[in-house]
């Protein structure tokens, strides 16, 4: 077989029933009869609109000619020997002790356990919230108006911060892991369409049956998982991690195991565990991060600004967009997490702290597209030299937008209403004037008035110059009506815990202990929360490469 890609075909094309006109058009790319064609694959599947008045798809299949028909393929198509994707080798290795110990069930912890479980070492797997189904019931309750639960919430318990996201598979990563990546999700429930899709995602709704059918498949594999438990300390003899302090949620019961391996995919809100981590001597660093708000806009505006008289073709769905510019001062301003058909979430899991998200179901089907909108924040814009003043950072911002929230409400405090603004106040100077435009989708409420009480001059100068810019490359972006909530300050980790090139953690320096010993054996920082990932997929495939270090170092005795 060949493969083809960058095959333009028509929007008809990409729909699963049309299958016969999809090989027709595929044929005429490649120069030969369609009768010639006489087996044909999806591989790849895209839209390209940057010409609104000839939006079409984009297609790589795998095509089998019969006899000794030659492609002449048309200008732009490429022709190569298909070549299937190897499958991921798990080693077998048997029972170790002490097991290895993985902290955290977002994708990176839990592609890390099911590598580690699969390959024999029966891993013990913790979480401090707790299962999806239950958290599901304690996320609803909380946005029907409920009381915050800190331990069960939209950042922690199982599958992760992603699990109320939108389930988006896109990465920018390149990695030979991808594709196990994405086959294991379609084992566990996933839509095949995230096989082929060039900007997968699989959706809340669905992700939640998805994560606890990996967890399955890790306690089918030999490996045990534990909620509702907290890392609340490591013991390090030797420039050895020999053992770990796990404690009940419920009960507040110590328990001390012995490990030859942490693995450390707490997530990126997991504050404490970051300040452990430095308070037990390894080398943390600041990173870039951003902090900004949710902009909703009608899905509608979003899907003509994008697929002009194309949108509503059934091949389509609702529009998505990536947005960046600069500020005059080079400062980066860009959209995140955009949810198409979505609404914003109440993401909050600190007393007096306010944060917002943004998710969308499967379907994609909702009246507002949403996504943070982001303001780059540099290590160098905070003061001192506390690796975790960026936790600090967004902490402030998280209780001002609280306050602020409160203060606006009408009828008194109301916890966790959200400040909210709309574009045109804000760029006008002004505050308080409800959006006719969009009705915002935060479930508990927003209080409308100026986000500039809530959010440092550093991000809202930034939000003001790159307002009208980005309207330029979205059209109605800027729209006066369309609106902005806060705050948005959980968008990636503002710490890097540091590793060596065997991904384990490294020591800080003057840290107690031996001078020696740079590199901590058997701690491994790994995923979101640690600083090397940006998403549901970089996050598993380093759970996956840190799950190989892992084996590897157990293989070979070293732990």
């Amino acid at each position: 077989m060949i493969q083809a890609s960058n095959v333009s075909v028509s929007l008809d094309a990409l729909l699963p029933e049309n299958a016969s006109l999809r090989r027709r058009e595929v044929a005429r790319a490649l120069g030969v009869r369609p009768a010639m064609v006489t087996e044909i694959a999806l591989l790849k599947r895209s839209v390209d609109a940057r010409k609104k008045a000839q939006v079409h798809g984009v297609v790589t299949v795998a095509v089998a000619l019969a006899g000794d028909a030659a492609p002449s393929p048309a200008r732009g198509v490429t022709v190569r020997p298909y070549e299937p994707t190897a499958p991921l080798k798990v080693p077998s290795i048997g029972p170790a002790e002490p097991r290895p110990l993985v902290v955290g069930t977002g994708p990176a912890g839990l592609f890390c356990a099911l590598y580690l479980a699969r390959a024999g070492l029966r891993p013990l797997v913790v979480e401090r919230g707790a299962a999806v189904d239950e958290r599901v019931l304690a996320v609803g309750a909380f946005a029907a108006g409920g009381s915050l639960d800190t331990i069960t919430n939209i950042q922690f318990g199982e599958g992760g911060a992603g699990t109320f996201s939108d389930g988006k598979l896109n990465t920018g990563i390149k990695s030979p892991h991808i594709r196990h990546v994405l086959e294991t999700f379609v084992e566990a429930g996933a839509p095949a369409d995230i096989l082929v899709d060039a900007k997968p995602h699989i959706g809340t709704d669905l992700l939640v049956g998805v994560v606890r059918r990996l967890r399955e498949a890790i306690i089918a594999a030999g490996g045990e998982v534990r909620f509702r438990t907290r890392l609340t300390d490591l013991r390090v003899e030797e420039g050895r991690v020999v053992g770990a302090t796990l404690t009940d949620e419920d009960t507040g019961a110590e328990t001390d195991v012995p490990t030859g391996a942490v693995v450390l995919a707490c997530g990126h809100s997991a504050r404490d565990t970051f300040a452990l981590v430095r308070d037990r001597g390894f080398a943390l660093e600041r990173k870039p991060f951003a902090v900004g708000v949710r902009i909703e806009h009608p899905q509608a505006l979003v899907n003509r600004s994008q697929y002009g008289s194309a949108a509503g073709h059934p091949a389509l769905g609702a529009a998505d967009y990536k947005l960046a510019v600069k500020t005059a001062d080079g400062r980066g301003v860009y959209s995140f997490c955009m949810c198409p058909g979505g609404e914003v979430v109440a993401a909050a899991s600190e007393e007096g702290g306010l944060c917002v998200n943004g998710m969308s179901r499967h379907a994609r089907d909702g009246a507002n597209a949403n996504a943070a909108l982001l303001v780059e924040v540099r290590p160098d814009d905070l003061p001192g030299d506390d690796p975790l003043e960026g936790v600090a950072f967004q902490r402030a911002l998280e209780r001002a937008a609280f306050a602020a929230g409160q203060g606006a409400a009408e009828g008194g405090r109301a916890p966790y209403t959200a400040p909210a603004q709309t574009v045109g106040d804000f760029l006008g100077g002004t505050a308080g004037s409800p959006s006719a435009f969009v009705e915002p989708t935060y479930p508990r409420g927003v209080a409308w008035c100026d986000l500039r009480d809530c959010l440092p001059p550093l991000v809202t100068d930034a939000l003001a110059e790159a307002l009208p810019l980005l309207d330029r490359k979205l059209a109605g972006f800027a729209h006066p009506g369309a609106v902005m909530t806060a705050v948005e300050a959980r968008s990636s980790s503002p710490v890097r815990l540091v590793r060596d090139g065997l991904f384990q953690a490294q020591r800080a320096e003057g840290a107690a202990g031996d001078p020696a010993a740079d590199v901590v054996s058997g701690l491994y920082p790994c995923g979101e929360g640690a600083g090397y990932a940006g998403g549901i997929m970089s996050a598993a495939v380093d759970g996956l490469r840190v799950a190989e270090a892992v084996a590897a170092a157990y293989r070979e005795g070293a732990r």
